[in-house]
């Protein structure tokens, strides 16, 4: 008998089984392997695996969606371990063993039945629970935001429009101080400027067609739909320069659609605010179905689609 393997025929049927020293040495190997490879990682790639692919949140309400996406991924694995123990455990349980054996027919198995019925149905009610507390926590609207931003997404680039209030009594959006806008091109695409620690408002509109407005590090996107005002609230926890884009096909340059968002402190912000008005970067902000009218999009729709 060879000390590599046993070579086992039984009639026509033949089977390649390893040693049980062999079959321990390779577990052995193939752990310290994934051991060694994982102590080589840097702290940038352990905390990617850590959170499993998804950017580092850049948001106070981006750790529940991050959280939604680990867990998530728990139960999924735990689910299919228990699958696949059942797959296995039937494989060896149940085998052949000699050439003129014939299993045990069985028609149904009411354990069985029941549990593939019943944990499905909990995995659901579960799952529906955790990813309606979540979208709780993404999508609350701040009873008073310190600044309202409109968004208005157009083919193919964005306007952002700072300092908007909204008015109860004639339901309309009104200007709170000067509002300055920040428009893009394909060829020149637009930073949203925020405050670190400052609840922001986003109001979305689009002129056009339905895009989304997608920043990957604040683990949340949300579509622009025309004639609908979307809306949703955001408090950034990191200071630095992240991308966006449109995350719905919208036409021949949607991949085009791009825009950067800086975060920074409160004095940067003014700073800049300053100087987009020194530059003529100030009208109203109409929103709803008069967005097509919002000062500068004119100019922005044309040079986006030349």
């Amino acid at each position: 008998m060879s000390a590599v393997a046993k070579l086992k025929r039984k009639g026509s049927f033949v089977s390649l089984e390893l040693p049980k020293r062999a079959r321990t040495l390779a577990f052995v190997v193939v752990g310290l392997s994934s051991l060694f490879l994982l102590s080589g990682c840097s702290s940038a790639d352990k905390g990617e695996w850590k959170r499993l692919a998804m950017p580092v949140p850049a948001t106070q309400e981006a750790p529940h969606t991050l959280h939604l996406w680990q867990w998530a991924w728990v139960a999924a694995l735990i689910t299919g371990g228990i699958v696949w123990g059942l797959i296995f455990y039937a494989s060896f349980r149940f085998r052949r063993r000699h050439e003129d054996e014939v299993p045990v027919q069985t028609r149904y198995n009411l354990p069985i039945e029941i549990f593939y019925t019943i944990a499905p149905i909990m995995m659901v009610i579960v799952f529906f629970f955790f990813t309606v507390k979540t979208q709780n926590e993404v999508l609350h609207q701040f009873e008073h935001p310190d600044r309202t931003i409109t968004v208005v997404g157009q083919q193919w680039s964005w306007t952002f429009n700072y300092n908007l209030g909204y008015d109860d009594t004639t339901n309309k959006f009104v200007p709170t101080g000067k509002v300055v806008y920040d428009a893009g091109t394909t060829a020149n695409r637009p930073t949203l400027w925020l405050v670190k620690g400052e609840r922001t408002e986003f109001h979305l509109y689009s002129p056009d067609v339905i895009h989304s407005f997608w920043v990957p590090d604040f683990l949340f996107k949300m579509d622009v739909v025309p004639g609908r005002d979307n809306k949703f609230g955001l408090t950034p926890s990191r200071l630095g320069t992240f991308e966006g884009r449109c995350a719905e096909l919208c036409g021949l340059y949607h991949s085009q659609m791009l825009f950067n968002v800086k975060v920074v402190t409160k004095p940067q912000f003014d700073a800049h605010m300053a100087e987009l008005a020194k530059q003529g970067n100030t009208g109203e902000a109409v929103g709803g179905s008069d967005v097509s009218t919002q000062t500068g999009l004119e100019t922005t729709q044309n040079g986006g689609q030349q």
